[in-house]
């Protein structure tokens, strides 16, 4: 079972080891130096930002890293994919890694979004639905969100993390439960 808490500075660390692990430095393309993970997630651990950081655990050990977001709250972002499929209001979205390379490739990542995604709908209340999107050329990232009851809902160019990969993004979305 999956559990959750905010990733407070603590955690930064930790992070910075998963940041330089392969299999999330090729599709994160983020920068592990202490002043980095400082400055690009200090104010979200702070509440400075609107935008959640939580850290996934399994049986009480760090697992993974989800990054939460209203898009509202990210106007140039939302934007950016309301120019390829309809976002509606209250839209929400997520990134996420598996930090542990030992526990990639065991179906834990579906795990961790269809976990969050659950939350979502208790925490957020007015969020409609989780809009995810993700490199096509991110396989495993893109399979585990369709496990996880997303579905695949538009095609578009979008700036990549990594600049070695293609601009060409799928979008995936699973909307709020009715009833």
């Amino acid at each position: 079972m999956i559990t959750w808490r905010r990733l407070d500075e603590r955690d930064f660390p930790m992070l910075r080891g998963w940041l330089r692990q392969p299999h999330v430095a090729r599709w994160w393309n983020h920068e592990t130096s202490a002043e980095a993970v400082e400055r690009d997630f200090g104010p979200v651990a702070r509440g400075e930002e609107p935008s959640e950081d939580l850290l996934a655990l399994v049986d009480g050990r760090p697992l993974g890293l989800v990054q939460r977001s209203r898009l509202a709250d990210y106007p140039d972002y939302l934007a950016e994919l309301a120019a390829i499929v309809d976002v509606p209001e209250g839209a929400v979205t997520i990134d996420y890694l598996i930090g542990d390379p030992e526990q990639a490739g065991r179906g834990l990542g579906t795990t961790m979004i269809r976990s969050v995604v659950e939350r979502t709908w208790s925490e957020l209340p007015d969020a409609t639905c989780v809009l995810v999107p993700v490199s096509a050329a991110n396989r495993p990232s893109w399979r585990a969100l369709e496990k996880a009851g997303l579905r695949r809902i538009g095609v578009g160019d979008l700036e990549p993390d990594n600049p070695l990969d293609d601009r060409v993004h799928y979008l995936y979305r699973v909307d709020r439960p009715s009833g």
